[in-house]
């Protein structure tokens, strides 16, 4: 599997729960044109993105774009292109954007390294941190058995078990650590059931259940995908505007109730229980519940220090920052001897950080030269309906988070609808959200992040067994954003404004 922020960090190499040991599972998550095309033409990706560079750098800029943003616009498009195919792995890609930043005059190369010192991209590391202080201590398989064990008595209770913990989990741990402690225990519990892959529908929908649990969770809170504080980098480097911690978790809420409620009954109208029991994979929860005993002290402390940040977050972000609140909860499992420095080596993707440094550059950039107001007046700049414009975009962040990395579409289209922002007159935070949001529901592909991949793993999915119903989330998902955009955003104080008539 494919590691980026993409928010498509890798599970831990190899876990233990129920008993078992998994042995590592690697799946390449690209769609097979893009997998082909990398293996057979990946020369001529590389010099196609560097051409890009090169003719548009060099080129005499059009009406209303400087030579610099020009040559903005260049570094730009080489991004996209190997963003988009994978040619070579994205946190590379992000480095050599910081490179060209300076390399082309773009900005003082000092300066393009100096936005490695952005507040998302330590919010993002601190959160690594915490999600591995709950894995390591057990903290997180302890829930999860006590609860599919408390809920899951009955096959559809199971279903409902998996698929409410993996989105709540995800409120408060970022989605790819939750997918890594889910899926052994649901690859385990279809081994107990006795399951058949590509036989049972039941089967399907456990796996489908995490995957859309902590996909739809996911966005409920900034801590649940690591594009949401990559999304808020780039709007405060651009704009000197943030989104608290608080304001995203009310922006998002009626969307999470929407889809969690849409998601269970597709779930259970598109893949029926084909048994009449699961009491032997109840009582192998019971057994394995009461091998862990009771809670330890280390378990409690977790649970405390995650409490008080969540907290903390909720109360005091505007004030003292996400990450700094971050940190000091960090600081706290450090003190308390509840984490090691190499568990946080081994479990934090490093290359995220590098990926989110170049993609934090780049939206800068493209802000202060004009370039992403010239690419949003040649895209979007002729819509004059409101309604319209958002629903292009939203829909693009949707469909583009299905078939790329979500940080990539993060990446390449918030400074779009910055731009947009910029030329029509539009709340930057409001339009930040609006890419950054549905960029993160993947209902259908297993590109864009772990949880998918992880559930196609387990060999009870194909992508032609959720087309129909992975289509009907996404309109569902579309719908319900634009109706909170337009409808519940305004009364938050986040509404979007209105383009003026021509």
């Amino acid at each position: 599997m494919r590691a980026d922020e993409k928010e498509r960090q890798a599970p831990p190499r190899k876990s233990l729960e129920l008993g078992h040991e998994f042995e590592e599972i690697v799946v390449d998550t690209r769609p097979l044109a893009v997998v082909l095309l990398s293996r057979s033409v990946r020369p001529f990706i590389l010099i196609l993105g560097l051409a890009a560079f090169a003719v548009i750098g060099r080129a005499a800029p059009p009406h209303g774009l400087t030579d610099v943003g020009e040559r903005a616009l260049g570094v730009f498009a080489l991004a996209v292109i190997y963003w988009a195919t994978g040619v070579i792995p994205l946190m590379v890609t992000s480095l050599f954007v910081i490179v060209l930043l300076g390399v082309s005059g773009v900005m003082p190369a000092r300066t393009a390294f100096s936005l490695f010192g952005n507040e998302a991209i330590f919010f993002v590391l601190a959160a690594f941190m915490l999600a591995a202080a709950v894995n390591r201590r057990g903290l997180g398989r302890r829930i999860a058995l006590v609860v599919f064990g408390r809920f899951g008595g009955t096959p559809r209770g199971l279903v409902r078990s998996i698929y409410m913990l993996s989105a709540l989990m995800s409120f408060v741990i970022p989605e790819h650590a939750v997918a890594a402690t889910i899926f052994p225990i649901v690859l385990d519990l279809a081994r107990t059931m006795d399951l058949k892959p590509g036989h049972s529908r039941y089967g399907t929908a456990l796996f489908l259940a995490m995957a859309w649990g902590v996909n739809i969770g996911g966005i409920a809170t900034l801590l649940g995908g690591a594009r949401g504080p990559l999304a808020l980098g780039i709007l405060s480097e651009a704009t000197g505007r943030s989104i608290s911690f608080l304001q995203w978790s009310k922006a998002t809420l009626p969307l999470v109730i929407l889809l969690l409620v849409a998601g269970y009954l597709v779930l259970v109208s598109w893949y029926p229980c084909d048994l009449e029991s699961v009491a032997q994979s109840a009582r192998e929860l019971a057994n394995r519940r009461a091998e862990l005993g009771l809670m330890t002290a280390s378990e409690w402390m977790v649970a405390v220090i995650l409490g008080l940040t969540v907290l903390a977050w909720l109360t005091g972000s505007d004030r003292y920052g996400y990450a700094g609140i971050a940190i000091l909860a960090v600081v706290a499992l450090f003190v308390f001897d509840l984490l090691t420095w190499r568990e946080v080596e081994e479990y934090v993707n490093w290359g995220i950080i590098l990926m989110y440094g170049g993609a934090i550059a780049l939206g800068a950039a493209l802000q202060r030269t004009g370039a992403a107001a010239f690419i949003a007046g040649a895209t979007l700049g002729r819509t004059t309906s409101t309604v319209l414009m958002l629903a292009i975009l939203t829909l693009a962040a949707g469909v583009l988070g299905e078939m790329l990395s979500h940080s990539a579409v993060v990446a390449a289209l918030v400074p779009v609808a910055l731009g947009v922002a910029r030329q029509l007159g539009l709340d930057p935070a409001s339009m930040t959200l609006a890419v950054a949001i549905p960029a993160g529901l993947t209902f259908i592909l297993p590109v864009g992040t772990p949880s998918i991949a992880l559930a196609y793993s387990g060999g009870f999915m194909k992508t032609r067994d959720l087309l129909i119903p992975g289509a009907i989330m996404i309109a569902i998902a579309w719908i319900g954003m634009n109706l909170c955009v337009h409808v519940y955003w305004p009364l938050l104080g986040l509404g979007v404004g209105s383009i003026p008539n021509p």
